[in-house]
Order: C-alpha cells, then sequence, then structure tokens
C-alpha cells in the first residue's frame, strides 16, 4: 500500500457492517464485513441489539485496518441504515430496550389511529414523509412509552433517543448529535427549517430534551473513540444515511439521473423537491456546501424477498436463480409481508401469490419474485419521474445487482435503460467521498471526474409485451390492497 492519506468509511446497514479504506485517489485498499443479526420476538416486530451494531462497527473496522497504517488515516465517514431507533442512558450510554428496525410494524394500530384522527396532513406537510409505521417517530412513541411513560426522564435530559447514526457516534463521547439527513427521515423534523418541529413533537408525545441536536452532513461530529487500530481523535468528517451515501457516490447531484439500491428493501432516490407528490417522501439528501432535498420511495421487501423464498425452500438464493425459468409465466408475487410502500403506501395490504396451477414449481415463485424487484423499483421511478422530470439513467447498486438478470428484467420491465455499478459498496463509498471532500483531499469537480464504472443494460421487450405485463402486475397489487383494479400501467 503506497504512501499518503487514507479515508476510512463505514456502512453500518441492516445485516452487515462494512469497511472500506480508501486512498487519496479515491481507489479502495481493503475492505472487511462484520455480519449482524436481527430477531422478530412477536408477528411484525423487528428488532436488533444496538450494542452488538456498535461492535460490529468495531470489529469490521478493526479487520479492514492495518495497525501499521492506521496513522495515515485522516478522515472517518459514515453510514448507517435509516429510521431505526434505540433509547439510551445518557450517563452511562447503556440501551434501555431493543433497536427498532425501519422493517418494524408493531406500531401499526398507532399509525392507523393518527390517521383516522387526522394527522396525516400536518405530518405529510412539515416532514415530507406520509404516516407510516417505517418512519422513527411512532417508534419514538413506543420506545417512551415502554420505558419512560410519564416521560419523566426524558423531558430531565436523563435519556437519550437516536437514530444508529446518533447512537453509533455517542459512543465516541460528546454532545448528543445526528445528521440532518438521518433526522429527515424521523418525521419529527421540518424538512423546509431543518429543525425539529414542535407541532410533531406534540403529536408523537417526544420531549425536545431527549432529541439529539441536528447538524450538517460534515459536522461536527465526535472524534474517534475506543475504535481500533484508528487513532483516537482522528476526525468524523461526514455521516449521510445509507441511501443517501449511495447516491452520492453516483455523483447523484447530475440532471435525469435516479438511483436505486436494492438492499433488504430499496430505495429509489432522485435530487430534487417534488412538489406535495402523495406518493413519494421529501427528504434532505445531504448538507454540504448547503441543504440539497431530494425525493424517494421506499420498498419494504426486495432482496428479502428472495431471502424469504431460500428460507422456505432451504436453498442459497443463487441455486433459486439457476432454476428460475427465463420468463415470467402466470404466477404473480406480491411481496407486502409488512403492507406496501412507495407509490402506495398501504400499511394494510397483505402478500399474495396468484396464478398458481398444480404445475407450478418452485423456480416460477422465483421468476416472480424477481419480476416483483423490478415493478416495484419501476413504480416508484415513474412516482419519481412524475415528480423531477424525465430520468434518463437509473443507476442501480446494492448486493441483489448482482443478479444481470434482474437488471435485465428491470430494463425490460420499465423500458428504461440501466446502469449497474461495478462496485457494490456504494453506500460506503459515498461516506468516503463526502468525509474526504470535507477533509480537502478532494473536490467536487473530482468527484464528478471520478464517475465510477457502470454494467449498461438496454430494454430487449416490445411496448405491447411490457404494458401488458405491467396490467398483469398492477392487478395483483389490487389484489393484494383488497380494491379494484385501476389499470395504473406505464407505456
Amino acid at each position: 500500500m503506497a504512501d499518503g492519506p487514507l479515508v476510512l468509511a463505514v456502512d453500518q446497514g441492516t445485516s452487515s457492517t462494512k469497511a472500506l479504506l480508501v486512498d487519496a485517489a479515491g481507489a479502495v485498499v481493503a475492505r472487511a464485513v462484520a455480519p449482524v443479526t436481527e430477531r422478530q420476538p412477536r408477528l411484525g416486530w423487528v428488532e436488533q441489539d444496538a450494542d452488538e451494531l456498535w461492535h460490529s462497527v468495531r470489529a469490521a473496522v478493526a479487520s479492514c485496518v492495518e495497525p501499521s497504517v492506521a496513522h495515515r488515516i485522516e478522515a472517518v465517514g459514515l453510514s448507517v441504515q435509516r429510521e431505526s431507533l434505540v433509547l439510551w442512558e445518557r450517563r452511562t450510554g447503556e440501551p434501555l430496550g431493543p433497536l427498532l428496525s425501519w422493517q418494524d410494524q408493531r406500531t401499526n394500530d398507532a399509525c392507523r389511529d393518527l390517521t383516522a384522527g387526522g394527522g396525516g396532513p400536518l405530518v405529510r406537510a412539515t416532514s415530507g414523509m406520509p404516516l407510516d409505521p417505517m418512519f422513527s417517530a411512532l417508534k419514538a412513541r413506543w420506545l417512551l412509552d415502554t420505558y419512560d411513560p410519564e416521560r419523566r426522564r426524558a423531558k430531565a435530559g436523563e435519556l437519550c433517543l437516536g437514530t444508529v447514526d446518533s447512537w453509533l457516534l455517542s459512543r465516541f463521547g460528546g454532545e448528543h448529535v445526528t445528521e440532518v439527513g438521518n433526522a429527515s427521515r424521523t418525521q419529527l423534523l421540518n424538512v423546509d427549517t431543518r429543525r425539529w418541529d414542535e407541532r410533531l413533537l406534540d403529536l408523537f408525545g417526544v420531549p425536545a430534551a431527549v432529541l439529539p441536536r441536528v447538524v450538517g452532513s460534515c459536522g461536527d461530529f465526535p472524534a474517534v473513540r475506543d475504535l481500533w487500530p484508528v487513532p483516537d481523535g482522528v476526525a468524523v468528517r461526514a455521516v449521510l444515511g445509507d441511501s443517501h451515501a449511495a447516491m452520492f457516490a453516483h455523483a447523484g447531484w447530475r440532471p435525469g439521473v435516479v438511483k436505486a439500491t436494492y438492499g433488504t428493501g430499496s430505495s429509489v432516490m432522485a435530487v430534487g423537491d417534488g412538489g406535495d407528490s402523495p406518493q413519494l417522501c421529501r427528504s434532505v439528501a445531504w448538507d454540504i456546501d448547503g441543504p440539497v432535498h431530494a425525493v424517494e420511495g421506499n420498498i419494504r421487501a426486495t432482496g428479502r424477498t428472495l431471502s424469504w423464498l431460500a428460507d422456505l425452500f432451504g436453498a442459497d438464493v443463487q441455486t433459486l436463480l439457476d432454476e428460475a425459468p427465463p420468463a415470467v409465466g402466470p404466477v404473480q408475487f406480491v411481496p407486502a409481508f409488512g403492507g406496501l410502500g412507495a407509490p402506495w403506501w398501504d400499511p394494510e395490504a397483505t402478500a399474495v401469490i396468484s396464478g398458481l396451477t398444480l404445475g407450478t414449481r418452485r423456480g416460477d415463485l422465483v421468476a416472480a419474485a424477481l419480476h416483483a424487484v423490478a415493478h416495484q423499483v419501476d413504480d416508484v421511478v415513474a412516482a419519481v419521474e412524475s415528480a423531477v422530470g424525465e430520468v434518463r439513467l437509473l443507476l442501480c447498486d446494492g448486493g441483489l445487482t448482482r443478479s444481470g438478470r434482474l437488471m435485465q428484467t428491470q430494463a425490460d420491465v420499465g423500458g428504461r435503460r440501466i446502469g449497474r455499478s461495478a462496485e457494490q459498496d456504494l453506500s460506503c463509498l459515498g461516506a468516503a467521498d463526502a468525509a474526504g471532500l470535507a477533509a480537502g483531499l478532494w473536490t467536487w469537480a473530482d468527484l464528478e471526474g471520478r464517475l465510477r464504472p457502470v454494467d449498461e443494460y438496454h430494454p430487449a421487450t416490445h411496448h405491447a409485451a411490457r404494458a401488458a405485463e405491467r396490467a398483469r402486475w398492477h392487478a395483483a397489487i389490487a389484489r393484494a390492497r383488497s380494491v379494484p383494479a385501476t389499470g395504473r400501467s406505464r407505456a
């Protein structure tokens, strides 16, 4: 490894924590991964252990960074899963309960009650988010109701409530802080003023004293501590939400570019305001040299759909993909395991598999699942296009994009040009790009000139076949939602 400054980037995700070491030219010189687990103690509940997340960060960094080069690290960047929430003791740093995953659905009833009570318009207009259990605000209410029901300790400042970025930063010591893009996903922040909103805090029963101070994407953050072999005191130069970081790595501020990240779920995001589209979320993408807003649609189950099938059949995902026939048959699979996210935002939707016959084999289910991933993404891309303008290129990243078949299916389903990133760890790289920018190791122009290679996929189906398949998909969506089919298909 040549001499020179290095940037350490860490991406704390739903199923693993990744670490990358990047040199001054932006090249990855080392990488490591540490798994994390989740538990589902009841139907619809999805939890993680906050301490395990922190230990996974330490394990990934220790595996990635050779002690002999640790002194060359000039900046640390952090990318994190969003919307997940943890409550901890300010004095001891000990979590009071589990970390509630962004996938958690225990607040469905509370969400339904707030909607019936007329809270939806205020939440949507102020936070940019629809009332949905995925976001953090109702998780905050549940944690406080469970561990501080009278809010005495929260109001006294004895407790800290935060998303994963603030939890990990708290391990370094210093003030309780959170990055603005992550804060904008909580439903407690006014997306325009970028401040905690008193009306939202009152609505969700969250005292301001329990929340972190909101800072820009480049700090100020506590410096690194107890992250061996990185020396204590190295500056954390950037923090981003994982989807935001992936878009940053794609140089997603360019016109006509939309990015889709395929992980456990999927995020489809583009820079822009998007007006008041009811199908999409408005959030802060990042605040580096000024705030940048984004529109986004979140899909609950993409990669999770295939891993569910793998668990069901006792086979690995690749084996199932190899069995899938080249074309989708009559089977339709709507993986609404916890309701549907964007563009439908229907927590009452149920998973549906239709079109089964006595001749259906598991390969047919896998083919239907692949097409379900592509259809869900294209539904959101169509909504993004309506909100911010023509989509010239859909840039794709995440573990599921290793499947060239999925990428071709995505191109065919939507009739769009697809660019698959050759680098799987885009969220980690985006955190490195932002941290190096803040540290002065490169410039915006350098990042635009550093466009990473992509494999392109082009549609190979005709318009009529595409329209017919889209119509069949939307009929299946209508069954999952128990509503009449609307014929919502896009040419």
